[in-house]
């Protein structure tokens, strides 16, 4: 069509794809919940347009041209179409749509990571995620300057702007060379005085570090730290090594390491705590129509 032509309108492909499929004026305007005279008038209009008859008409029979048999394929496409995008935008404004940008620690993505993904896409299979390891203090500069939309952190999460729902509750269990005899294993926080320990980077890890200083001054414990780290599968390949040994969360067990042998502490049981973060003013409707999903699954009322 030139530039002075008029377009037709998706009114008159619904009504055309309708009087194509019925081959009859009076059941198409019933399919549609209309009238037939604005009916014929949207046809009359669409081939005026088009400039091609699309239906051959007489008073007993409506039958396709060879024109319309060729349109109607074309119609059907952009109909379904327009169909779809109506579809897609409601299901993104209710959430059932979307995408959600997802920080997470290395270790939570051990367990509850996979389980929380696993159980949002059963309820919403449209809901995307982008997945997103960085460290807890990262996490929350990007939740804050929007580059993500929800974090699986460590807790403190002291910020006015942020909501905060604890997923996780999970013990701390030690890590061994395999290279040492059982009978010469740690079994409490303090036999680890003097033990070469592969601890935590008080700058890319604090909370970890932060709980274990707590935890062995409190054993009246020493250990001699042989590296700071900020990954967990990072220290489980120097014990490994032999390089040390290390406390890590019981989910860490699902990496199987080589030449690691994990045990209970037999004090007591020290608690690791993960927690989901999200912006309180958040606007996602992906991530608001997932934060019950959340909540279920961590058992929060």
């Amino acid at each position: 069509m030139t530039g002075g032509e008029a377009l037709f309108e998706l009114i008159q492909l619904r009504c055309f794809v309708a009087v194509a499929e019925e081959l009859h004026f009076g059941r198409a305007a019933a399919r549609l919940n209309m009238t037939q005279p604005p009916l014929s008038r949207h046809i009359q209009v669409l081939e005026r347009v088009m400039k091609v008859p699309l239906f051959y008409r007489s008073s007993r029979t409506v039958k396709l041209t060879a024109a319309g048999s060729a349109f109607l394929v074309e119609a059907r496409r952009v109909v379904q179409l327009a169909d779809s995008a109506v579809a897609t935008a409601r299901a993104a404004a209710e959430g059932r749509h979307g995408l959600v940008s997802l920080g997470f620690t290395a270790a939570s993505g051990y367990s509850f990571l996979p389980r929380f993904i696993a159980n949002v896409q059963k309820i919403l299979p449209d809901v995307r995620f982008v997945l997103k390891e960085m460290v807890s203090d990262e996490q929350v500069e990007s939740l804050l300057s929007g580059r993500i939309d929800l974090g699986f952190l460590r807790p403190p999460v002291r910020h006015p702007a942020m909501v905060s729902q604890e997923v996780l509750r999970e013990r701390f269990i030690i890590c061994s060379p395999a290279s040492v005899p059982e009978e010469e294993r740690p079994r409490r926080l303090a036999d680890f005085d003097r033990l070469p320990f592969i601890t935590y980077a008080p700058d890319k890890a604090r909370y970890f570090h932060d709980l274990l200083a707590g935890l062995f001054a409190g054993a009246r414990a020493e250990p001699r730290f042989v590296q700071y780290l900020a990954q967990i599968h990072t220290a489980l390949m120097l014990v490994g090594a032999g390089h040390g040994y290390a406390l890590v969360p019981e989910s860490s067990r699902r990496l199987h390491p080589d030449g690691v042998v994990f045990s209970e502490l037999e004090d007591g049981e020290p608690i690791v705590e993960l927690q989901a973060t999200w912006r309180r003013d958040a606007d996602n409707p992906a991530l608001l129509a997932l934060v019950p999903r959340l909540m279920e699954l961590c058992g929060a009322d």
